[in-house]
C-alpha cells in the first residue's frame, strides 16, 4: 500500500459471505471469484480456529487504524503498526472538548500486544506503544529493535527512539528533497475521509477503463515515464529509490532485506549493523542492471502471460532453507529466487484476480521443512494455503466480512514460535485477529 492506490474488486459480492474459522480446500490456482468453501481437507494440511479473546479492548478509548505492519518478537509478543490518521471524525469523538461520546481516540502508530502471560501483562494486553510517522513493512530483529518502512527503513528501539536509517536517494521523484515525515499536527476529533475514500476513486477509473488489474501498474508506470529521473536513479542504484512495501531481518547473517516500489519492486539486501548496500534483484532472478525500464514489460492483464518484470506492489519473506519467495502482488505470482538472486521457481495464483492482485504477504508453517507457505490476499480476502515445494494451493482461511476469522481488508499477517498466526487488516477492517492451530 504505503501510499499506492490498491482496491478491492470482489468486495460487494462477497461482503454476504459468512464466517470461516477453519481452512477449506482450494483447487490449484483458482479464479478470484471462487469461494473458498467449509468441508473437509487433506490429513495434515493447516488448519486454524478464531480466537475471538485476543486482543483485549484497548486502553484509553483506542481505535485502531489499518493495520500496515506485523510482526512478533523473540518473546512471541506482537508488534502492530498501523494508521491512526485513516480514522474519521465519526470514530474520533471522545477526542472532543467536551467529549460527545465515549468513543474513541487516536492511538499511537506501534503497538505491543501480549501474545501469552507474562510476568507484568496478560494475552492480549497492550505492553507498551510509541508514536512514529505512519508507513508500510516493518521487521523486529532478535534484540528487539525493530525496523520500519516510511519513505526508507528507520531503526528504533522499543521506546520510540530513532537510532538509523537505510540510505535514500536525496530527492523524491517529483524532484522534491527528501526528508524524513512527521507525525501531522491533529486536530482533537476531527479526522480524514477514511481508509477506502481514495481507493473506491481509482476503482471507479478502473471499472470505467474496463476493470482489470490497472491500479498498481499505474504506479509503477508512472515512475518509468520519469526518465530524468531514471536516467539519474537507475535501477543499479545501491540507495532507496521509492517508498518502502518490505522488511525482513536475517540476524545470523547480519543482513536485512527491504523492497522498495521503484522499478516495480527490488529485492535489496544490506548490513543489518551498518545498512551498507551488498546486492539485489528483480523479477526471475534479473539482476539490478538487467531490470528493464520500459513500461510494457511490467504490464500485466489479470488471466493474461506473466510480465517480464515485477508489476507493484513486492513483498517477500526467506525460507530456513535459504529460499527467499518474492511475491508480486499485482502480477498475481510468486518469485522464488535462493539469497543471491538465481531464480528457481515461478508460482502463479489466482491468475484471474484484477485491481489489487492476489499475492500478498508471505509466511510459512512452523514445522521443521516449512512444509506450507501461508499467502494473504488482500482482494479475495483470504489466506492461501500452499505447498511450498509444488506452489499448490491446498486450502484457504477466511472470506470477505467482518466476523472473527473473516476479514476486510486482509493486509499483514505474521506467525509465532507456537504456530498461531496474526493477521492484520486495512480498508473497512482495521483490526489485528489471532488464529490458533488446531
Amino acid at each position: 500500500m504505503n501510499g499506492t492506490k490498491v482496491l478491492l474488486p470482489a468486495l460487494i459480492v462477497m461482503a454476504g459471505l459468512g464466517l470461516a474459522a477453519c481452512s477449506a480446500p482450494a483447487p490449484q490456482a483458482p479464479p478470484a471469484a471462487a469461494e473458498p468453501g467449509a468441508g473437509a481437507q487433506t490429513q495434515g494440511n493447516p488448519q486454524f480456529t478464531a480466537d475471538a479473546t485476543w486482543p483485549k479492548p484497548y486502553p484509553n478509548k483506542w481505535k485502531i487504524g489499518g493495520v500496515t505492519g506485523l510482526a512478533v518478537d523473540k518473546d512471541d509478543n506482537v508488534w502492530v503498526y498501523n494508521r491512526p490518521n485513516d480514522l474519521t471524525s465519526l470514530e474520533l469523538q471522545a477526542e472532543r472538548t467536551p467529549a460527545i461520546s465515549d468513543c474513541c481516540t487516536r492511538p499511537p502508530s506501534m503497538i505491543h500486544i501480549a501474545g501469552h502471560d507474562g510476568p507484568n501483562y496478560k494475552d492480549g494486553d497492550v505492553i507498551e506503544s510509541f508514536d512514529a510517522p505512519q508507513g508500510h513493512g516493518m521487521a523486529v530483529d532478535a534484540q528487539g529493535f525493530l525496523y520500519l518502512g516510511q519513505n526508507t527503513v528507520r531503526k528504533y528501539d522499543k521506546t520510540g527512539k530513532l537510532l538509523g536509517e537505510v540510505p535514500h536517494i536525496p530527492e523524491n521523484a517529483d524532484g522534491t528533497p527528501f526528508t524524513m515525515p512527521q507525525i501531522p499536527k491533529r486536530v482533537p476529533g476531527l479526522g480524514s475521509d477514511g481508509p477506502v475514500a481514495s481507493f473506491i476513486r481509482n476503482l471507479d477509473a478502473d471499472i470505467k477503463a474496463g476493470g482489470g488489474n490497472a491500479s498498481e501498474q499505474r504506479n509503477t508506470q508512472a515512475q518509468l515515464r520519469q526518465q530524468a529521473f531514471i536516467a539519474k536513479y537507475p535501477p543499479t542504484t545501491p540507495m532507496i529509490v521509492g517508498g518502502i512495501e518490505e522488511i525482513r531481518t536475517d540476524d545470523a547473517a547480519n543482513e536485512i532485506y527491504i523492497a522498495d516500489n521503484s522499478f516495480g519492486g527490488r529485492v535489496l539486501v544490506f548490513s543489518l549493523d551498518k545498512f551498507e548496500f551488498k546486492r539485489g534483484w528483480g523479477a526471475y532472478g534479473h539482476k539490478l542492471s538487467e531490470i528493464s525500464t520500459k513500461p510494457e514489460d511490467h504490464a500485466y492483464t489479470p488471466g493474461g502471460p506473466m510480465a517480464k518484470e515485477f508489476v507493484g506492489h513486492l513483498t517477500f519473506n526467506f525460507s530456513k532453507d535459504g529460499m527467499v519467495y518474492a511475491a508480486d502482488r499485482a502480477g498475481n505470482r510468486i518469485h522464488v529466487t535462493d539469497k543471491q538472486g538465481n531464480f528457481k521457481q515461478e508460482i502463479k495464483m489466482a491468475e484471474n484476480t484484477g485491481v489489487g492482485g492476489s499475492t500478498g504477504g508471505v509466511m510459512f508453517s512452523n514445522d521443521a521443512a516449512q512444509r506450507f507457505l501461508y499467502i494473504s490476499d488482500l482482494t479475495n480476502n483470504h489466506v492461501w494455503f500452499l505447498e511450498r515445494a509444488t506452489g499448490t494451493v491446498v486450502g484457504t482461511l477466511g472470506q470477505m466480512g467482518h466476523n472473527a476469522g473473516s476479514f476486510f481488508g486482509l493486509h499483514m499477517e505474521a506467525t509465532d514460535s507456537k504456530g498461531n498466526l496474526y493477521t492484520g487488516e486495512v480498508f473497512y477492517g482495521e483490526r489485528v485477529q489471532r488464529f490458533l492451530p488446531r
